[in-house]
């Protein structure tokens, strides 16, 4: 007896396999699955197989009628000829097509065995594909190698353009130094590129930057009173700037005419925090649980210039942030929205807040903490590239005297001033690979 073991990815194939060595009139003897595919067992003997298997058949035929329809004779279905199971396998594939509405169940199949198997549901073969170690070692050893690889280039498309270009290598050292963003900081440079100067072209670059910062167009917002609420992370300093700001005001135009509001229900101590400050000030404050709250409160402060709104403080990634921003809409649709930023907050961190607030129309920003903060560039670059209007600063815990209305120019000098007192904390590999990076793939496209 001629037997032969073959290996395939399905069965189809294997059959085909089978067919093309052994021949149409092949037995097969078993199959399984195996790691990558179908392993097979077939015999060119096909009489001789029957005859072994005879026996086996007819012992086992009396417990098959006891049993379920749908159990298979292995030992005939092992038997079948390659002809035979592969008629049956494309009977099965043009079964499959045919609508189950046009299948009219005329014929009936004396041979047990087909039966048994037409009853059965044809399951597709399920093939586990496991990664090979090597291969996933190779892949690593690739992936390193193109990062020392990418790494190199970045140092040397930096080192060329230091020596080809040294004025725009300077610039893009001295904006980077301000903390501002890789693409801003390109775009900035482009536009002095035809300055051979590098003094000039500098001043030409801070003027280009305080015309570009957007800042609000009143000088003080509060001249105009309204309904103000204050939103931003926790820990930016919300409710110390809105006891500036009611100070500020109440200078101005009296106490009687400012109150304060707090929709913050989740802080401990934070209603008492900011009674305080009304205390202080002479100043009433209220509390807003929710947006229907809020409504019927700001309906009771109507006669006021200003109403002051202390939210809670939420990460950029808290999941109730939407209900917050249900409930300033919800309680007035004159509600104007100031997000606070903290100037000491890093640069991916502002960019993710600014993108959480995106949901509420802003009118507007107040940067909090300048006295702490090393940098500006994160905020500055944050308003300018969501075009967000900056209206505060503020540079200490004195009120009301710590608080500003922001100015372009003023912030530029500012940003310059901590520029050049950390100039020597700039990091030039970071530099290179930040900035040859963006050469590198610009060359490769």
């Amino acid at each position: 007896m001629k037997i032969k073991r073959f290996f395939a990815a399905d069965m189809k194939q294997a059959i085909r396999m089978v067919r093309e060595d052994i021949g149409p009139d092949a037995v097969i003897l078993s199959n399984k699955k195996v790691r990558g595919g179908i392993e097979i067992i077939a015999s060119l003997e096909y009489e001789e197989v029957l005859e072994q298997k005879e026996e086996a058949f007819v012992e086992r035929e009396a417990t098959m009628a006891a049993s379920s329809k749908h159990d298979i004779d292995d030992s005939t279905a092992l038997a079948m000829t390659i002809e035979e199971r592969a008629a049956m396998y494309a009977a099965r594939e043009e079964a499959a097509v045919v609508p189950t509405a046009a299948v009219e169940p005329k014929l009936e199949v004396e041979v047990p065995v087909l039966q048994a198997r037409t009853e059965r549901k044809s399951a597709p073969v399920e093939i586990e594909w496991s990664p090979d170690p090597a291969l996933s070692g190779m892949q690593e050893e690739i992936q390193r190698l193109r990062g020392m690889v990418e790494n190199q280039l970045t140092g040397l498309a930096w080192g060329e353009m230091g020596r080809s270009q040294p004025q725009r290598t300077e610039l893009i050292r001295r904006l980077t130094g301000m903390g501002l963003q890789i693409d801003l900081v390109r775009e900035l440079v482009d536009h002095v590129a035809s300055i051979s100067d590098v003094d000039q072209a500098w001043r030409q670059l801070l003027l280009l930057l305080a015309k570009t910062l957007p800042v609000s167009s009143d000088d003080d917002f509060l001249d105009h009173g309204g309904v103000v609420a204050l939103v931003g992370s926790t820990g930016v300093g919300k409710t110390t700037t809105i006891a500036k700001l009611a100070a500020r005001y109440a200078l101005r135009h009296g106490s009687k005419n400012v109150a304060m509001v707090t929709t913050d229900s989740y802080r401990i101590g934070a209603h008492e925090q900011l009674r305080t400050y009304g205390q202080i000030l002479s100043v009433p404050v209220h509390v807003a649980s929710d947006a229907d709250s809020l409504k019927k409160v700001l309906k009771s402060l109507s006669s006021k210039k200003l109403v002051l709104i202390d939210t809670a403080g939420m990460s950029q990634r808290d999941i109730r942030l939407s209900e917050q921003f249900a409930t300033l809409q919800g309680g007035s649709a004159l509600v104007q929205i100031y997000l606070v930023l903290s100037a000491t907050a890093q640069k991916a961190v502002v960019r993710e807040t600014v993108k959480a607030y995106q949901g509420v129309d802003l009118d507007g920003c107040i940067v909090t903490k300048i006295d702490e903060s090393a940098s500006l560039g994160g905020v500055m670059s944050a308003a300018i590239q969501s075009n967000m209007p900056l209206a505060y600063v503020t540079d200490g815990q004195r009120v009301p005297e710590d608080i500003h209305p922001a100015r372009a120019h003023t912030l530029v000098k500012r940003a310059v001033e901590f520029q050049r007192a950390h100039d020597d904390m700039i990091d030039d590999e970071e530099l290179a690979l930040a900035y040859g990076g963006k050469l590198v793939h610009a060359h490769a496209r």
